[in-house]
């Protein structure tokens, strides 16, 4: 959403030597055969179809990534993932890739069930990019999540579950306002002006509303004012933090709460006309921003995240950290928030999704 950093000259990427690639003479460097696996609206479509959108530049997330991948020399099939999944086995059992760039976020258009296409990989031996199971399958589950970050000693709001049909009755120790979010959705679905609830009533409302319209169980969490900030990280063992992103709300007056809506993030008129941007923070104290850093650290590995992933914070004025959510499967799309602070750390798009298959080649294969 927010342009790409203007940059001056960047430091040289290294990327470390893999014994699974084989050498590539266009690239001058290494190649492997990989499989971009995504959620599509086209099951019918082959490799050839999927590639005529790559060579359109048309913009999809999916899309950026293949041409990244074959700008870097590398053999790629696109797999797009619909439901029956007979014909995806096949065509992986067919092009036989040394890698699959998984960027699937749902399956039968459910997002719960992301972390199923990461198991169905991992069960019939392919390496894949990205994190496992248990972290995509964790990290969907806000108040599981929240209670495992807890457990390691990081601040997050207090919060209060909801399954369907259970009337909500709001424990005594959790004060207005409060705001109120499907369990097991991302990317600010089912997140509105309205989910910020100062009464009673107003809570039992949009509980309901939660359970009706997303079928699944609503969190109810303490709102924290602050400064909403995004944290991408890169790596395994050792973590590289990427420079932060900061969501601001250029229109103070007009009476609505500062979060992160489901407009807020993708609506581009909508950011237009209320000024709402993703910028660099600015700002932040060196202690702060290192404090930031080892929380983000702290909560990527307590979750099991690999290769990459995100941290949402909030900043309170008082430059308390809370972490509001992890995301273990963020958007890659060039020109948005996670490769634009990869660009600013010094990697260009190509760089940064190459970074990725490094990671991911680099570490053990179960």
């Amino acid at each position: 959403m927010s342009g790409r950093a203007s940059l001056g000259e960047r430091p040289p990427i290294s990327i470390p030597h893999s014994p699974f690639r084989i050498p590539h003479c266009v690239s001058g460097g290494w190649a492997v055969k990989i499989a971009v696996l995504f959620d599509t609206l086209h099951p019918e479509w082959e490799d050839a179809d999927y590639k005529k959108e790559v060579e359109a530049k048309t913009e999809e997330a999916e899309y950026d990534v293949a041409r990244a991948l074959m700008r870097n020399g590398h053999d790629v099939l696109m797999v797009g993932v619909a439901g029956a999944l007979e014909s995806v086995l096949a065509r992986l059992a067919a092009f036989q890739p040394k890698l699959v760039f998984n960027g699937c976020e749902s399956f039968r258009g459910k997002a719960r069930h992301e972390y199923g296409l990461a198991a169905v990989l991992e069960m019939h031996g392919y390496r894949y990019t990205g994190s496992p199971p248990t972290a995509l399958l964790v990290a969907r589950n806000k108040a599981l999540a929240k209670k495992i970050l807890a457990y390691h000693g990081i601040r997050v709001p207090a919060f209060a579950e909801f399954p369907p049909g259970e009337r909500p009755v709001r424990p005594s120790a959790l004060r207005f306002p409060l705001i109120v979010k499907p369990l097991l959705e991302d990317a600010s679905v089912g997140i509105s002006q309205a989910s910020v609830v100062e009464n009673d009533e107003d809570l039992a409302e949009r509980v309901k509303f939660i359970h009706e319209k997303h079928r699944q169980a609503a969190i109810v969490e303490e709102l924290i004012e602050g400064r909403e900030l995004y944290v991408g990280l890169l790596g395994n063992d050792k973590l590289q933090v990427l420079p932060i992103i900061e969501l601001t709300f250029g229109q103070t007056d007009t009476g609505e709460h500062r979060i992160a809506t489901y407009k807020a993030k993708w609506d581009e008129e909508y950011r237009r006309r209320k000024k709402i941007r993703n910028v660099f923070a600015k700002g932040l104290p060196d202690d702060v921003a290192a404090q930031i850093g080892d929380i983000c650290t702290m909560a990527f590995h307590a979750l099991w995240l690999r290769d990459y992933g995100r941290v949402d914070l909030r900043l309170t004025h008082d430059e308390a950290v809370y972490v509001l959510e992890m995301n273990p499967n963020p958007f890659l799309a060039c020109d948005n928030e996670m490769s634009d602070a990869a660009d600013r750390a010094g990697m260009r798009y190509d760089a940064f999704i190459e970074r990725i298959v490094d990671e991911a080649m680099a570490r053990d294969h179960g």
